[in-house]
């Protein structure tokens, strides 16, 4: 076998991990896209901008209607949306919106995000009432340190 076998089998195993993280990702975004506005998307436009979206970046067709049928007869996984509200360094206000299947392990894993960094999570309406909803940030990292630091 060797080392030539070894190095393509760590690139082909680096490159599935890559495709794997944006099939679920689009996956859970269709679901609950589907699950909010109907399952149709010339109905549901934000599903047909998902949808679009989704095969531009090639995610095969089998994902697509796969998150489609779950959103139609509800079973396995049922996502949720959750907002978490807190002050961040300084005092700034921060909204975290999150789209979980499990709401303690995504509490959790939030808490655990602002006390790393001093900071305080608040009950909800804390901050909210605040802001008007205008843009989303979005960050592209390789580990969750890259887009903390960012």
């Amino acid at each position: 076998m060797g080392r030539a076998y070894q190095n393509r089998k760590e690139s082909m195993a680096k490159t599935a991990a890559a495709k794997t993280k944006v099939y679920s990702k689009y996956g859970r975004e269709i679901y609950m896209a589907a699950k909010s506005g109907g399952t149709d998307p010339d109905g549901n436009l934000s599903l047909r901008g998902l949808i679009d979206r989704a095969k531009k970046d090639q995610v095969p067709s089998h994902v697509i209607e796969k998150a489609i049928d779950k959103a139609k007869g509800g079973a396995g996984e049922d996502y949720s949306a959750a907002r978490y509200e807190g002050y961040g360094p300084g005092n700034c206000m921060v909204i975290v919106d999150c789209l979980t299947d499990n709401p303690n392990r995504t509490f959790g894993d939030v808490r655990l995000a602002f006390t790393k960094t001093k900071c305080k999570i608040g009950t909800p309406g804390t901050v909210s009432h605040m802001f008007d909803h205008c843009a989303i940030f979005a960050f592209k990292g390789e580990d969750e340190e890259a887009v903390l630091e960012a």
